[in-house]
């Protein structure tokens, strides 16, 4: 893929998703990261610690879409295809390895179990670097979660895709 189609995948959309924060997930994710703490497990300990509900542990957002996105719930107006995989698709062609990178999250409220989120996702930057010999093409993708219900900005998620080869 040239560097001009790469350049051309920013600020394409890759999807929007709506979803359920559910209690049970965001226990079972807190216990997969071994966070004991009991404030992902129950209301009245959450409360105790002045939160407003239970809350998901920091790198939850990076599998909400995985646990609580429900068909009855997603937007009809899905963009046709996933501009991350056309991206990775030539690149796989020519062999290598494809590695998640760097994955950050930005928050304006907690996550609470019974959020209803919606997601919208976007391309925002496309690149390669050389390292050690080898090229390594960069795809990063952000999502911004708002509340469903008011719009307003929850977290945001931006994650590194790279091709190495």
């Amino acid at each position: 893929m040239a560097d001009d189609e790469l350049a051309q995948l920013i600020g394409t959309p890759t999807g929007r998703s709506v979803i359920t924060v559910e209690r049970g997930h965001v226990a079972t994710f807190a216990t997969a990261v071994t966070d004991e703490s009991p404030v992902y497990r129950d209301p009245r300990a959450a409360a105790g610690a002045g939160l407003a509900g239970i809350p998901a542990p920091p790198t939850y957002p990076f599998v909400m879409e995985n646990f609580g996105r429900y068909p009855e719930l997603q937007p009809d107006d899905q963009p046709a295809g996933n501009p991350v995989v056309t991206a990775l698709g030539p690149l796989l062609a020519k062999g290598g390895l494809i590695l998640h990178g760097e994955q950050s999250f930005t928050y304006h409220r907690p996550v609470f179990a019974g959020d209803v989120l919606e997601g919208t996702g976007t391309v925002v930057d496309a690149y390669r670097k050389e390292s050690k010999g080898a090229t390594m093409t960069f795809v990063v993708v952000e999502t911004v979660w708002r509340e469903r219900e008011t719009g307003d900005e929850v977290c945001t998620s931006r994650m590194n895709v790279i091709h190495r080869v």
